[in-house]
């Protein structure tokens, strides 16, 4: 039976779960399923959380570099990021693909300031809208930004979850390695780890993800819809993902 919500709704939703009300909450440029998250978020459990989407309207700052200042002294609570490639150690890369760093086999333009904010953010959610063998690697090509750091290196927070169309890894910050948290329906754990080129760990019994809720479907199909095209936040990809068929 067919899901009644697409993948990039089911992020969204999932990803809009882990904002808190308490705290400043941030996406990147070019973030348009992360942006929808913070924008449910805010209309349904947290709406006295500071929610900023950077190269949007929902940013108090002309350029980037006032945001990266806000990071640096601690104030940035939640921060959602992707990657092309994501490891088990929590390392993701923007960078490029291919032994050869000198002459890559194919260079991306890179994560700006993405690296510091890793490290300055109280919690960092990755989110991928793929899952496979070519996204989750035992060791990415190039570590645009790691998931853990020596113990004399200052860092305020760690990755905590990466949510993609299959499943949710969970961090686990002792072992500093991602472990399986939860399967999304109607996908079973076999195809997870099938699709996935490390080891999760035990999962004997993972849990199924709870789906969208039909409020929060109906919130972002609406009012989250409504405000990203008013507002110019990603106008076509909100018209065309945002209650598409699934």
């Amino acid at each position: 039976m067919p899901r009644p919500y697409n993948d990039a709704e089911l992020i969204a939703v999932l990803l809009s779960r882990e904002v808190r009300n308490d705290e400043i909450s941030a996406c990147g440029a070019q973030s348009m399923i992360p942006a929808a998250a913070l924008l449910l978020a805010w209309a349904t459990h947290a709406p006295d959380a500071e929610v900023m989407i950077l190269a949007s309207p929902f940013t108090p700052f002309p350029t980037s570099r006032q945001f990266h200042y806000l990071a640096q002294r601690g104030d940035l609570g939640l921060f959602f990021v992707s990657g092309v490639q994501i490891d088990r150690r929590g390392n993701y890369n923007l960078h490029l693909l291919g032994d050869d760093h000198e002459r890559p086999e194919v260079r991306f333009p890179g994560g700006y300031g993405g690296g510091m904010i890793y490290y300055a953010a109280r919690r960092t959610v990755l989110f991928r809208t793929e899952h496979t063998l070519r996204t989750f690697v035992e060791r990415v090509d190039f570590i645009s930004a790691a998931g853990q750091t020596p113990p004399d290196v200052l860092r305020r927070g760690h990755p905590t979850k990466v949510v993609t169309p299959i499943a949710t890894l969970a961090f686990d910050k002792d072992a500093g390695l991602l472990r399986l948290a939860s399967v999304h329906p109607p996908h079973s754990l076999a195809e997870v780890v099938e699709r996935t080129g490390f080891d999760l760990g035990a999962h004997p019994a993972a849990e199924a993800t709870a789906e969208p809720s039909e409020a929060e479907l109906e919130v972002l199909r609406g009012e989250v819809r409504a405000r990203m095209i008013e507002t110019g936040t990603y106008p076509e990809w909100a018209r065309t993902h945002l209650g598409a068929a699934a």
